[in-house]
């Protein structure tokens, strides 16, 4: 029986953001100009780097009050709560706003510039004229900033009015326009528009392990996924398509998502199954969530 291999990927284009150190279960990053330290549950070993280190380099960081909220300590009080960063790849430059939120995110996770270049080289692949994506799950807008700059028709759902209205803040800054934008229920859009009879040449999918739909949908990784995939892969261009399906769940492995895309979709050409992982300067590799992806390019 054919295996499928298992892959171990981290971004290859990050000027704008560098993994300095991780460990003690938190990390130090650079995004831009500034360094920060946050939470991060994974960095079970110890830091690389000493603590009269990390200490010197931080600009900001995160103290816990809680498992969801906690406060931004910064050693100036002047550094800006919010700044900006760019990514650039082989085919395309977007721009981020980063921000301090209340929960430790500041608007983006670096690892997924692993997915944004397969978005945009499948999009610049493709022989569709105006490829449809749809990103489900789309937070800030990473992957639909990628698929509009390549060249696509972009739709983006996410269930939080705010991350949508900040998605719209990183289009305007990376210069690009007319991304289709949806406060909805991801399952809930899927099925509308299968009903409708849309398709789409790209599918990314991003889901968090819990979360709510704008009238309290609720969304449990392992109870719905399956339902997803079973919808979503229905709405795939049989001629040219791509999907991602990223999960950032400690109970998943990649042999997971290997079974729930095969399942829902027997036919699938080009799989490839891995981990997404950032690499430390100091050393440690920080791992960041499993992917599945596949696609099929007109001949």
């Amino acid at each position: 029986m054919a295996t499928t291999n298992i892959q171990l990927l981290t971004p290859q284009h990050w000027k704008d953001y560098e993994l300095i150190d991780c460990g003690d279960f938190e990390k130090l990053e650079r995004f831009g100009d500034l360094i920060l330290i946050r939470p991060e549950p994974q960095a079970v070993w110890p830091k690389a780097l000493s603590d009269a280190e990390w200490n010197k380099r931080y600009h900001i960081k995160f103290k816990g009050r809680s498992a969801t909220s906690g406060e931004w300590l910064k050693k100036n009080p002047k550094i800006q709560d919010r700044w900006h960063i760019q990514y650039k790849n082989d085919d395309v430059a977007i721009k981020f706003r980063l921000g301090l939120t209340s929960f430790k995110h500041v608007g983006i996770f670096p690892e997924q510039a692993v997915n944004w270049d397969y978005i945009s080289e499948s999009v610049r692949s493709f022989k569709t004229e105006k490829p449809k994506v749809l990103n489900l799950f789309a937070y800030t807008g990473g992957a639909s900033l990628v698929a509009k700059a390549a060249g696509a028709d972009t739709t983006h759902v996410d269930s939080i009015k705010q991350v949508v209205t900040w998605a719209n803040e990183n289009m305007e800054i990376s210069n690009l326009d007319n991304i289709r934008w949806m406060v909805e229920d991801a399952l809930k859009f899927v099925k509308r528009e299968l009903k409708r009879g849309n398709t789409y040449n790209g599918i990314i999918l991003d889901p968090p392990a819990y979360g709510h739909g704008p009238k309290g949908e609720k969304w449990k990784l392992e109870d719905h996924i399956m339902e997803m995939m079973t919808e979503v892969v229905q709405l795939l261009d049989p001629k040219e398509h791509f999907l991602i399906l990223n999960t950032y769940s400690l109970g998943f492995s990649s042999v997971i998502v290997e079974n729930l895309i095969k399942t829902a979709f027997p036919k699938v050409e080009n799989l490839e199954i891995g981990e997404l992982f950032l690499q430390a300067t100091a050393g440690p590799k920080l791992p960041l969530g499993v992917f599945g992806k596949f696609r099929k390019i007109a001949k």
